[in-house]
């Protein structure tokens, strides 16, 4: 990974480029001239070639003095975008993305990102939070947040599912957060939200699943603990992953203590899978992600 930065200019309107491509030489020059001729200023731009896909993935975070729009941007950057067969993306670098977050019974994933959210911790806007309980109605309503109730049973999934659609339609939402949502979504949901949304889950799967995996994980005397947050598939929690977090532990914790710790570095590696996608840092790379961290 390469790195190229200037001092930021604070007057001046960022933004965000992200690109994927099949890696070729002339990549870097392109888009460097392109700034340039557009009277734009590099502050970081950090890139990375994959030798096993033959991918190249970038981010370049850029400054324009002059007045322009984000739209005038993207449409002027489309011919290199065609050109060199990118998926690529311009947004503002002061955007905040709209989010949902859902949740079941265990809020301390929906708890903690509600504050990180509230301080500024993280760079979104939660548009609304959604539950098949209403256990944490009255938390959320104290963020000022529209809280969502739907059910879920097997035989209401597929409404269930299509009010959520209608949810993210309604309220132009790019994210969605499984903060501990105890229901596994279909693969046509799967399919419609590839690569928005994010889960998190301990990282003993598949060694301890189903209930009290800690209370299992303490049964076996396990001394690493942790935390995976990945991008939602089909494939049961077996998306590709973004960021964990582990804790070591000694014989003499409890089960309940491995719960707590346990719930602190799921709280941690999901606020920053949430963070990172939200600054756009991070790029699909086929199972795998890239993290422009």
């Amino acid at each position: 990974m390469n790195e190229l930065s200037t001092r930021p200019s604070a007057s001046a309107d960022q933004y965000v480029l992200t690109l994927s491509c099949p890696d070729k030489q002339g990549i870097v020059h392109a888009v460097s001239s392109y700034l340039f001729m557009t009277g734009c200023n590099i502050e970081d731009s950090q890139q990375f070639g994959d030798h096993d896909t033959g991918l190249f993935f970038m981010r370049v975070h850029f400054s324009a003095e002059a007045p322009v729009t984000v739209d005038k941007l993207r449409a002027s950057f489309a011919a290199i975008g065609d050109s060199c067969q990118m998926d690529w993306q311009i947004h503002r670098a002061d955007e905040k993305m709209r989010i949902v977050l859902m949740v079941s019974k265990f809020g301390h994933c929906l708890n903690d990102l509600l504050f990180r959210a509230r301080i500024g911790a993280l760079p979104v806007e939660i548009a609304a939070v959604v539950s098949n309980h209403t256990d944490f109605s009255e938390l959320v309503g104290s963020y000022n947040i529209p809280f969502h109730h739907i059910p879920v049973t097997k035989e209401t999934r597929p409404e269930a599912e299509a009010r959520l659609l209608e949810l993210v339609r309604e309220l132009d939402v790019e994210l969605v957060v499984l903060a501990r949502y105890m229901q596994v979504l279909s693969d046509d949901l799967c399919k419609r939200l590839s690569g928005r949304i994010i889960n998190i889950h301990h990282s003993f799967l598949p060694s301890f699943k189903g209930a009290k995996p800690y209370h299992q994980a303490h049964a076996r005397g396990v001394k690493l603990i942790g935390a995976t947050a990945h991008y939602v598939t089909a494939d049961l929690d077996e998306g590709p992953i973004i960021e964990q977090e582990v804790e070591r532990v000694g014989h003499g914790v409890t089960p309940d203590q491995l719960v707590a710790i346990g719930r602190d570095v799921e709280c941690q590696a999901l606020a920053r899978a949430v963070k990172w996608h939200a600054e756009r840092r991070i790029l699909l790379n086929g199972r795998r992600t890239v993290v422009f961290a």
